[in-house]
């Protein structure tokens, strides 16, 4: 197939607006993938402020980084992600290049499926890192909706993020259409 997925069109997205030095949100840790991927992109010279509110997830999360060397780069916040402001250093406000949230649950067999991410905190933090985000700078959003927590969430966000003034924002939606089973899809937000 060479059409991208939705996890690593993700990953090109952010590449587009994250660079060495960057400051950057990773809103939902989860295990730590999307936090270790900009921790690599963002550099020694960058920070990445990785929230969840599960201990379970920032164990694991600072874990990974440990085993790739790069946690000095990153703040780990056991804290909901619509408390940005409060954790945000200074000289990090209205400097964010970029942020990713991985909506739903954390993922994993032996995980509680009823912790999800909910549509008023994450509209909240939308709102926080959108006040913070520098010109070009880019949000990307992963729509997990196959649950019922997910589809509430979604049916949130879709009007919200639709509505964001075409002069200020730009707002793509990146999905396969004819796949079985609510696969995710992408919200990307970019500022102009």
């Amino acid at each position: 197939m060479k059409l991208s997925g939705v996890l690593p069109f993700a990953r090109e997205l952010l590449m587009k607006s994250v660079s060495k030095g960057a400051i950057v949100v990773d809103a939902t840790a989860g295990n730590g993938h999307d936090t270790l991927f900009l921790a690599k992109l963002v550099g020694e010279n960058g920070k990445v402020y990785s929230f969840d509110i599960q201990e379970k997830a920032i164990k694991s999360t600072q874990a990974r980084l440990e085993n790739e060397g790069v946690e000095k780069q990153v703040k780990l916040i056991h804290d909901s992600h619509d408390h940005l402001t409060a954790h945000l250093e200074q000289n990090h406000h209205k400097n964010i290049s970029g942020a990713i949230f991985n909506l739903g649950y954390l993922p994993g067999p032996d995980t509680d499926k009823n912790v999800v991410t909910a549509a008023e905190s994450t509209i909240s933090a939308l709102h926080h890192i959108m006040e913070n985000l520098l010109p070009e700078g880019m949000i990307v959003l992963v729509v997990y909706h196959g649950h019922e927590g997910g589809k509430r969430e979604k049916e949130a966000l879709l009007p919200f993020v639709r509505g964001l003034r075409q002069d200020e924002y730009h707002v793509l939606e990146y999905q396969f259409t004819n796949q079985r089973n609510n696969p995710p899809f992408i919200i990307a937000i970019e500022k102009r």
